[in-house]
């Protein structure tokens, strides 16, 4: 009989059902059959989400908690909603604009697993040089769709370091139709280290660049980052 448990689980897919229902106690069949649904349902929820963390490609994170004394928060934001990425249930989008090693990679980062570990989202993370350079390789070999599928399936898209590499025509016009596809679809977290006065120095047109910021500022949030790097501070108090 158990030999016929396990084929039945593995032709419903039950997996964890297949292997650990003999392990499950209980006083009643539904208690029984409650459990089983239960332990299979978490099983499932903790494979997707690590598949996603995986899928994500988030920096890692030290766990310590997130200084804000130098994070200057839009009106109609708060920690909280920030933090929790309720703004990506409404596909806005948050600019992150400070000083080198200020803290706008880690917050995008918590935010990040936040939106995957609490929420279940789909998350992807790219440096704006790494994003381009997978664009540009993706048109040359053919698989630009395929790529922008990937991307149209995510919740919220976090593109790092904007502002650090100029980009050329071609890859700045190819992260542009990326912008332009998730306006008003998802939401988008960038860090930069440039006024918006200053990105035609990444795109290298003025029409474009005012293209991109049209599209990122409508429906977003400017969250300014004041202080100094974070990892300056530290390294001088290890001195």
């Amino acid at each position: 009989m158990r030999e016929e448990i396990q084929s039945y689980a593995k032709r419903l897919k039950l997996s964890w059902i297949k292997e650990h229902f003999h392990e499950v106690e209980a006083m009643t069949h539904e208690e029984f059959l409650l459990k089983l649904f239960e332990a299979e349902i978490q099983q499932r929820e903790e494979r997707r989400t690590n598949l996603l963390l995986t899928q994500a490609t988030l920096p890692k994170v030290q766990g310590k908690p997130y200084d804000w004394s130098e994070v200057q928060i839009p009106a109609g934001m708060t920690k909280d909603i920030l933090l929790n990425g309720e703004f990506i249930e409404r596909q806005e989008n948050a600019i992150f604009y400070g000083g080198v090693g200020a803290g706008k990679t880690y917050l995008a980062t918590l935010i990040g697993l936040n939106a995957i570990q609490k929420f279940g989202k789909s998350v992807k993370f790219y440096t704006v040089a790494g994003l381009v350079n997978r664009l540009l390789e993706a048109n040359e070999k053919g698989t630009l769709p395929k790529l922008f599928k990937q991307i149209e399936k995510l919740d919220c898209l976090i593109l790092d370091e904007l502002g650090y590499i100029p980009l050329h025509k071609q890859g700045g016009e190819l992260l542009f139709q990326v912008i332009s596809m998730c306006y008003e679809a998802k939401s988008i977290i960038i860090t930069t280290n440039l006024q918006f006065g200053q990105w035609n120095h990444v795109f290298g047109d003025p029409i474009l660049t005012e293209a991109v910021i049209d599209r990122l500022i409508h429906h977003s949030y400017l969250v300014v980052f004041n202080g100094d790097s974070h990892r300056y501070k530290e390294s001088l108090l290890k001195a």
